[in-house]
Order: C-alpha cells, then structure tokens, then sequence
C-alpha cells in the first residue's frame, strides 16, 4: 500500500486512480490552480473529467489531506503540505508562492493580542514581495 492510499483509507476515502493522481500532481507540484491540476491530471489519464478533478479536490480538502489557500487578489491555490501552520509567501509580479516554516518550538503566531475568548489553533500569515527571478529582471528607473 503505498503513502497515499493510507492517507485516504485513514480519512475513509475510496483509493482511486483520480485521487491518485491528484495528489500526486499535489505533490510534484505545490501551490497550484485547479486548472494546473487538471493539466497535470489528464497528462498522464486523460479520460479523468475536470468535473472528477473539482470533485477530487473538494472531497481531499474536506478531510484535510489537502490545503485550499487563496492570497488575496489571487485564484485559490492547493497544497499537500498539511498538519502544521506554515504559512507562505507570494511574489506581487509573477504570483510565484513558496513555503514559510512558522517559528519552531514557541509559536507567536498563535497568541493573538486579543483572542476574542476563540480557541485559536490556525494563524494564517502572507508575506508578500518579489521573488529573486522577478528581482533579477527588474530594471532600474
């Protein structure tokens, strides 16, 4: 039984070829648009519908094996990387996101200066910037 097929039996998901494939693309390619995933999908199985990769998709971000982030101003984006709170950082050009680790060990992330009498045990942060791509073809005014 591979990784995957664990995960999903362990959320009581049917193991199919589409969540496979799915998660695979997750995977291989973090941070991506829904139409990048069907891309990725149907590549390697092309008779999977978009309409099964939607389906897909809601169904592993329901049980949480799949994380739906959407920086503002941007299209929602998915990620396999679940079960910690990290957070992310886009470039303002290009749109690229990457992966920020929240601090190890004590996490000021999750001590608001006024919980509100919540339970908090989620902190979403976006940085935002310019990657180093986008920064090395900037011209200077």
């Amino acid at each position: 039984m591979t990784d995957f097929e664990a995960q999903l039996r362990a959320v009581s998901l049917r193991v199919t070829r589409p969540r496979l494939a799915v998660l695979t693309a997750l995977r291989d390619h973090p941070h991506v648009d829904t139409e990048t995933v069907i891309e990725l999908v149907r590549a390697e199985h092309p008779t999977v519908s978009h309409q099964t990769i939607y389906d897909v998709l809601r169904a592993l971000t329901d049980t949480g094996l799949v994380r739906r982030i959407q920086p503002a101003g941007a299209t929602a984006r998915y990620e396999s990387r679940v079960g910690d709170n990290h957070h992310h950082v886009v470039c303002r050009t290009c749109g690229a996101i990457a992966d920020v680790d929240c601090a190890v060990g004590h996490t000021p992330c999750l001590t608001a200066s006024d919980d509100h009498g919540f339970v908090i045990d989620q902190a979403e942060v976006v940085y935002w910037g310019t990657c180093p791509d986008c920064a090395a073809t900037r011209t200077p005014e």
